[in-house]
C-alpha cells in the first residue's frame, strides 16, 4: 500500500515539472506538511529518509539552474556583495569545516552523534554518513536562496508565491484536523500510508489526556513548528494579496485554524513562537502606524485590526473576572507546557546536548566539528558549532543583510509591503528554533524568505532604473522640441 502515495507523489511531481514554474511552487509548499513520508523507500536508501520538500526544491534547483544562463547569474549573484555573497562564503565554510574537521578532531571531541539509538549519549567524534547527508541538506536550503531569487522577480509571480502560501497553509491545517479526527473516525490507517519515515515518530503521545497534534509530521513540535510558520506568514502577507475573497475570507479563517492547531500541538517551542508572534504584531502595527505615510499599503486595516484587537483582549478580561474557571485548562497546559519545561527530562536531555556542542565549539577553537557532527537543541549553537565560528559569522550576516539592508524603492509599494512582511514573518519561528533546532539547516520555509527578499529588490531597482530611463528620454525629447520650435 505505501507505494499508492509514492507513485502519487511522483506522478505529480513529474507533471508539475513539465507546467509553468509556478507549479513545482505550488507543489513546493503543498508537500511541508507531510514531514513524516518517505518518497524514497527507506530500504533503497539506507535508513535515508527523502521527505517531498526536499526533493521539490531539488526539481525547482534542476529546472532553474538548467535553463539559459541560469549557471551564469547564480555565479554573478554568489560573487556580488550586494547579492548572495555572504551566502555563499557560509556554503564555502561549512563544507570546508564538514570535509576537514571530523578527520582532524576525531577521536578528541566529544559529541552528541546526531543519529543515535539513545539520544542522551555522548560519544567521541569520528567522520560518519551524517556529515554527508546534513551538507547535502544544507546545500539544498542554499541553492533553494538562489533559485528563488531568480524565480521571484516578477510581479506575477509574486502571486503565486502568495498563492502558494494559503495552499500549503490550507494543507497544514487539513492534516492536523485529519490527525485530531483519527481519535474519533477509523482513518489511521490512511494516515499511516504517509507516516514511513525511518526515524522516530511520535505521534500518540497524550498531554492531561488529550492527544497532541501532530498532523503527517513526525511529532508534534515539527507539527506547531510548520503551523506556527505558516500562522505567522498568513498574518503579515495577506496585506499583500490582491483585495478578494481570498485575502478578506480564506486568509483569516485559516489562521484562526492554524492557531487552534498550533494550541493543541501542546509544544512549548510553539507557544513561546505564538507569544512572540503577538509582539512582532503589536510592534508591526505600531510601526506602520507611525513610519509609514498616507495611502500606503501598509496601512490597510490598521483602524480594524486595533478594533479587533481591543475586543479579543476585553472578551478575554470579562471571562476571567466572570468566569475564571472557563480558563482552568489554558492554565494548567501552559503551567505544565512552559512553566514547568525546565524540571521535565526532555528539557535537561536538550539542554545537554545543546552544552555539549557548545563545549565541541570551543574545543575546536571555534573551527567547528563539520555539519552532521553534533546535534544541539539551539539553531544557534547547532550551527556555530557545525559550521564554526566563521562560517555562523557569515550567515548572520547575509541573514542581518537580508531582513535589516535590503530596502525596496518607492516606486514598488508592494515589494515595501513584501519586504515588511518577510521581515516579522521570519522572527517568531527564528526565536523558537533556538529552543528546539537541532540541526545547522536553516531549512526551505526561510531559504523561500531569503530569497523573496533578494528578488524584490533588484527587480524594484530595475522598475526604477527603466523609470528614470524613460523620463531622462522625455525630458531629452522635450528640449530637443523646444529648440527646434521657432
Amino acid at each position: 500500500m505505501e507505494a499508492i502515495p509514492i507513485a502519487l507523489f511522483w506522478s505529480t511531481a513529474l507533471a508539475c515539472l513539465t507546467q509553468r514554474p509556478q507549479a513545482l511552487l505550488y507543489l513546493f509548499f503543498a508537500s511541508m506538511p507531510f514531514g513524516s513520508f518517505a518518497v524514497i523507500p527507506t530500504e533503497m536508501t539506507g535508513g535515508l529518509t527523502l521527505t517531498p520538500t526536499p526533493i521539490v526544491a531539488v526539481l525547482l534547483i534542476a529546472r532553474q539552474f538548467l535553463a539559459a544562463r541560469g549557471p551564469a547569474q547564480a555565479l554573478d549573484s554568489a560573487l556580488k556583495p550586494s547579492g548572495l555573497l555572504l551566502l555563499f562564503l557560509f556554503w564555502l565554510a561549512a563544507g570546508v569545516t564538514t570535509a576537514f574537521m571530523p578527520r582532524f578532531f576525531a577521536g578528541t571531541v566529544t559529541i552528541v552523534p546526531v543519529r543515535a539509538g539513545v539520544l542522551a549519549d555522548t560519544a567521541a567524534l569520528v567522520p560518519t554518513t551524517q556529515n554527508i547527508s546534513q551538507f547535502v541538506y544544507v546545500s539544498i536550503s542554499v541553492l533553494g536562496v538562489f533559485v528563488f531569487a531568480r524565480l521571484l522577480r516578477g510581479a506575477p509571480m509574486r502571486q503565486h508565491a502568495l498563492g502558494a502560501l494559503l495552499l500549503g497553509a490550507a494543507l497544514t491545517a487539513f492534516t492536523g484536523l485529519l490527525d485530531l479526527a483519527s481519535q474519533a473516525l477509523p482513518i489511521g490507517p490512511a494516515l499511516e500510508l504517509f507516516r514511513t519515515a525511518s526515524y522516530a515518530l511520535l505521534t500518540d503521545v497524550e498531554i492531561l489526556d488529550s492527544k497532541r497534534v501532530v498532523g503527517l509530521m513526525p511529532e508534534a513540535s515539527s507539527f506547531g513548528s510548520l503551523a506556527l510558520s505558516f500562522l505567522a506568514a498568513l498574518y503579515f502577507f495577506r496585506r499583500a494579496m490582491p483585495a478578494g475573497v481570498l485575502r478578506r475570507r480564506v486568509a483569516p479563517g485559516l489562521m484562526a485554524l492554524l492557531l487552534m492547531l498550533v494550541w493543541l500541538s501542546t509544544s512549548s517551542a510553539a507557544y513561546l513562537g505564538l507569544a512572540l508572534l503577538g509582539a512582532a504584531a503589536a510592534a508591526d502595527w505600531c510601526w506602520r502606524l507611525l513610519a509609514t505615510g498616507q495611502g500606503s499599503p501598509l496601512r490597510r486595516g490598521l483602524a480594524m485590526e486595533f478594533w479587533l484587537g481591543a475586543g479579543a483582549l476585553c472578551a478575554l478580561l470579562l471571562v476571567v473576572l466572570a468566569a475564571p474557571q472557563v480558563l482552568a485548562p489554558m492554565r494548567e497546559m501552559v503551567d505544565m507546557m512552559v512553566l514547568q519545561k525546565s524540571s521535565s527530562s526532555s528539557f535537561e536531555e536538550r539542554n545537554m546536548w545543546t552544552q555539549v556542542s557548545w563545549q565541541a565549539l570551543l574545543a575546536t577553537d571555534g573551527l567547528g566539528v563539520g555539519l552532521g557532527g553534533t546535534r544541539a537543541s539551539n539553531f544557534a549553537v547547532g550551527l556555530a558549532s557545525n559550521a564554526g565560528l566563521m562560517g555562523a559569522a557569515c550567515y548572520a550576516l547575509f541573514v542581518l543583510q537580508t531582513l535589516m539592508l535590503r530596502r525596496a524603492p518607492a516606486a514598488d509599494p508592494q515589494g515595501r509591503a513584501l519586504l515588511s512582511a518577510i521581515r516579522w514573518t521570519y522572527l517568531p519561528p527564528f526565536f523558537a528554533s533556538l529552543t528546539i533546532g537541532t540541526t545547522p539547516d536553516f531549512g526551505l520555509f526561510n531559504a523561500f524568505l531569503y530569497g523573496f527578499a533578494v528578488a524584490i529588490t533588484p527587480a524594484a531597482g530595475q522598475a526604477v532604473r527603466r523609470i528614470g530611463m524613460r523620463a531622462a528620454a522625455l525630458r531629452l525629447f522635450d528640449a530637443r522640441r523646444a529648440r527646434v520650435q521657432p
